[in-house]
């Protein structure tokens, strides 16, 4: 681990303060008329969630933390946990699903490359594909005439997850979706 001066502080690093591990979200750089400069830093705990506001002076010290990255494949749901196959020596992690995370686990299909980030061999993030390509299961009928509409309406997805598409599309197509905000990016080719 390397010790950083706080005015370096950028949103993305990942700190050691406090005993724990902190992603920093948000940093802005103060240079007052009198005093030395500081970072205010908001930071959010990789394990418990919880916030911090931190005022760091340009001289203070701190450790910043490396995290390692690793590609793996889902393989499949092990009722409580979901279990991954890292690529490069077929080991296989299995996580908490609550740990993944509810609003995500729908978004896994099997054999998906997915990037876990660990620090000391404990894994901290699990970063999913931008987009997946997912199947409309069900639909409300095309209106004759409501194709050049920009309303969206409601769907149903193979994986169960409701999302608004475009008006001309049916049950049966195949959508891009984006992971992070569930919504429709395009049909798919």
């Amino acid at each position: 681990m390397a010790k950083i001066n706080g005015n370096t502080i950028k949103p993305g690093m990942v700190l050691q303060h406090n005993g724990g591990l902190w992603v920093v979200t948000k940093a802005s750089h103060v240079k007052p008329g009198k005093g030395g400069a500081f970072a205010n830093v908001e930071a959010k705990n990789l394990e418990t969630g919880n916030k911090l506001n931190e005022r760091f002076r340009s001289e203070d010290k701190v450790e910043r933390v490396t995290l390692e990255q690793k590609d793996y494949s889902y393989l499949y749901d092990g009722g409580e946990t979901l279990v991954f196959m890292n690529d490069e020596n077929y080991e296989q992690i299995e996580l908490q699903k609550e740990w993944v995370g509810e609003e995500r686990i729908p978004y896994l299909q099997e054999g998906m490359k997915v990037v876990i980030e660990s620090h000391e061999d404990r894994p901290i993030g699990l970063s999913l594909p931008d987009h997946v390509t997912l199947e409309v299961a069900e639909t409300e009928p095309t209106v004759k005439g409501q194709t050049a509409s920009s309303s969206y309406k409601p769907a149903i997805a193979n994986n169960g997850v409701r999302i608004m598409i475009p008006p001309y599309m049916s049950a049966g197509e195949k959508i891009v979706v984006d992971t992070a905000t569930g919504e429709y990016v395009r049909r798919a080719d």
